[in-house]
């Protein structure tokens, strides 16, 4: 049996992957990796996870989606009162704040990409082999690169999913700076499973995306969450915790 790493991944995006549709009021496409170190996992993001929906909805089946909560659909049809949307949304992001994990994302301007190099590259292939290669860099002096770590997707489609394993195997077997294959391995799971670490990825993926779109407006879901990118030795997160294409 392999050895497991101390760390967990869980991976969601925002935005239209596909160059040939764009929308106009959101042109991006953002795929965010969530790094958890697995005791800070189990001891305090999923616990604080639990304790706001039972304090919110009575009950822990909720499945946080940004969407949804946007929107004030589904569950969140009790945020039309203004009020509480407010505290929910405050006490979430005091969760997100005080939750120990880091954040490799990659941002794609579509238009712009689409201009420079066309539409025939496959942006969600780009956009997990730059996650990938940033967090090889993040695990390698953590002592993590001889072990195991999982990576769990959001399920997205049969076809989807199987061309997703099969890019993901096949830049994990290639050479790494280092000389060996990248020691990862993919895990395919739908929300519905009310996973806290693919909710945690599916709510920090779209403010990265407004922040980069429109740096300028106020976003209090990016200022707690540009403390968790992974930084440089310098301290920079741009292209460690952030890459930004083209």
């Amino acid at each position: 049996m392999p050895e497991f790493s101390d760390y967990i991944v869980y991976v969601d995006e925002s935005g239209d992957r596909s160059l040939d549709s764009m929308n106009k009021h959101y042109p991006v496409f953002v795929l965010a990796f969530c790094v958890f170190h697995k005791e800070q996992y189990v001891t305090q993001a999923s616990p604080e996870i639990q304790r706001l929906k039972f304090k919110y909805f009575g009950h822990d089946m909720v499945v946080l989606h940004e969407h949804e909560l946007r929107k004030e659909t589904g569950p969140f049809r009790i945020m039309f009162d203004q009020t509480l949307r407010e505290q929910f949304l405050s006490d979430l992001t005091q969760i997100m704040a005080d939750t120990d994990f880091s954040i490799i994302a990659t941002y794609v301007r579509k238009d712009e990409y689409r201009k420079k190099h066309g539409s025939s590259h496959n942006l969600y292939d780009v956009a997990v082999r730059s996650c990938l290669k940033r967090l090889h860099q993040l695990l390698h002096p953590l002592g993590q690169t001889d072990k195991l770590t999982h990576l769990v997707f959001e399920a997205r489609g049969k076809q989807e999913d199987k061309d997703l394993e099969l890019e993901f195997r096949r830049i994990c077997d290639q050479e790494t700076p280092l000389g060996v294959p990248m020691p990862f391995d993919i895990q395919i799971a739908h929300k519905q499973i009310n996973s806290c670490g693919l909710q945690f990825a599916d709510l920090i993926a779209r403010p990265i995306g407004r922040k980069q779109l429109k740096p300028e407006q106020a976003n209090r879901a990016f200022d707690v969450l540009s403390k968790k990118f992974y930084l440089s030795e310098e301290g920079q997160h741009e292209g460690y915790g952030l890459k930004c294409f083209p």
